[in-house]
């Protein structure tokens, strides 16, 4: 249905694609596979219309096409579901899928028109979604449902998704691959792009891999692997699991006694020792991200009963920077928005926690910034994390994903902490960068930092972990040895049923 051929694309001096060519066959899923910066969503937005290529064909249909705007893309039948969603949260659910193609006269908007083909089209698909919702009550894998309906309300036979299992929980995935079975069982061709490798061979029926630009390899699903699939886009042998020595944990670093967070949290207790990693795992909106959060002292103390003692200092009642200042550093879940000043360059977003400590602060009172410092610091951090491109001039909206998280793990690490929160380490990041994380995070704990884990891969969370806490509805419901314990039992610890004995 849709073949690219040699299709080049430059912004500048980087070369994005290179003589790129693939062709994806009607009624199938396929797969687009590549290290963060290989140039997928590229090809894959040229396709759409949305960058136009410098040179090269795409094919639709069998027919050269010129697709100059996703105004001809869709006329010709091709949706697009980007990995940052475009909806307007004020809106319903129905006003953001009639957008721009508004039924009905400039005078009398038909919306309950539209309403009712919306609802028709979530029956059809199982999407389950109420055309009268607003998008700000919606959660995130809903929001994604949304905009798959966009692309069906306007008629799309080919949905091009752009990482669009980013930022959803493990529940949400599966609903998600149960509704793109459904959607290619009916006719419809979809591709995804992505860089996980254990969906590729769970969903797609064939798999186009690019690395630097170009095309690698193109492989029928069932006649590849995980192993072959990350050679081809990391360019060598990559490291599918975490290998770590046995821990050797000292004296606890983090005490957490009776902590409770209004309408969240319920009386928890444990601890963290120097040299360990602690793990958290549950299904999302459990309350893992508000432990980490009212840990990290991000949440509003007046609502926070309990103690939290770090290094025997009782630090319950300190502000977030007071406790950075004790040591406790943080990856927060959502880098952009907790992590990351986006407008900002990189040197200004690596000194973020320190800037009123020497050498960045100087001078009486210590409200000097050190320009010399602050490049030194952002140098470091750059190469000792492998950010890409190294140039800490860039704002930091200009790195991938992956990149983004490499400068905050650099950033946190360099303070140095005594206790490192660490939410979602390698959400939304390509192999080759999951790889590099899981080795610092297990570096990080071989010289006595004490680690606590929480992330939504049960694979990640069981891998690293010496021990592994589960949490259900706002409590701490068990602790397990990740290595003696099987995913099927924690998964059943976490939805509310017991392990086997």
């Amino acid at each position: 249905m849709l073949e690219l051929r040699d299709i080049t694309k430059r912004f500048g001096d980087v070369l994005a694609n290179d003589r790129v060519s693939l062709a994806v066959t009607p009624g199938t899923i396929h797969a687009i596979v590549g290290e963060n910066g290989a140039g997928k969503s590229t090809a894959m937005r040229i396709a759409y219309g949305f960058y136009s290529a410098d040179s090269g064909d795409v094919i639709v249909d069998g027919q050269p096409r010129r697709i100059a705007s996703p105004h001809d893309a869709i006329a010709l039948g091709i949706g697009m579901v980007h990995q940052h969603f475009m909806l307007v949260e004020t809106m319903t659910v129905a006003e953001n899928i009639v957008l721009g193609i508004e039924p009905g006269s400039p005078l009398a908007l038909d919306l309950k028109g539209a309403e009712a083909r919306v609802r028709a089209l979530s029956e059809e698909f199982g999407l389950q979604i109420d055309p009268e919702a607003r998008i700000e009550t919606l959660s995130v894998g809903q929001q994604q449902r949304v905009e798959l309906l966009k692309a069906l309300y306007r008629e799309a036979r080919l949905l091009i998704l752009d990482e669009p299992t980013a930022v959803l929980s493990p529940q949400a995935v599966e609903d998600l691959f149960r509704i793109l079975r459904g959607m290619r069982a009916q006719g419809k061709t979809i591709v995804i792009i992505t860089h996980k490798l254990s969906e590729v061979l769970a969903i797609s029926d064939e798999v186009t891999v690019m690395r630097d630009g170009r095309v690698v390899g193109n492989r029928k699903t069932a006649e590849t692997n995980a192993a072959e699939l990350a050679r081809l886009m990391v360019g060598r042998e990559v490291l599918l699991r975490v290998e770590k020595p046995e821990a050797k944990p000292g004296g606890p670093v983090l005490r957490v006694r009776g902590l409770s967070l209004k309408d969240r949290l319920d009386g928890i207790s444990f601890e963290v020792r120097g040299g360990e990693i602690v793990g958290i795992a549950g299904v999302e909106g459990n309350g893992q991200t508000e432990l980490i959060e009212t840990l990290a002292g991000l949440v509003d103390r007046k609502d926070v009963t309990g103690a939290i003692e770090l290094g025997g200092e009782d630090v319950t009642a300190l502000s977030a920077r007071g406790r950075k200042e004790r040591g406790i550093a943080h990856v927060p879940e959502d880098r952009q928005r907790r992590g990351l000043l986006l407008d900002f360059d990189l040197a200004e977003n690596a000194i973020l926690g320190v800037d009123e400590r020497p050498p960045v602060a100087v001078g009486p009172g210590r409200v000097w910034l050190d320009r010399e410092a602050i490049r030194r610091r952002a140098a470091k951090i750059i190469q000792a994390f492998d950010v890409r491109p190294p140039d800490a001039t860039l704002p930091a909206r200009a790195l991938s994903g992956g990149n983004q998280q490499k400068l905050i793990l650099g950033r946190e690490i360099e303070l140095p902490p005594k206790l490192l929160l660490v939410a979602q380490p390698t959400r939304g990041v390509d192999i080759g960068g999951i790889e590099f994380i899981h080795r610092r995070l297990v570096d990080l704990r071989d010289s006595g930092c004490a680690i606590l884990l929480v992330s939504s891969e049960l694979e990640e969370v069981t891998a690293l972990s010496d021990r592994l806490l589960v949490m259900r509805q706002g409590r701490i419901v068990a602790e397990v040895d990740p290595a003696r314990t099987s995913p099927g039992d924690i998964g059943l610890l976490m939805t509310g049923g017991e392990a086997a004995a």
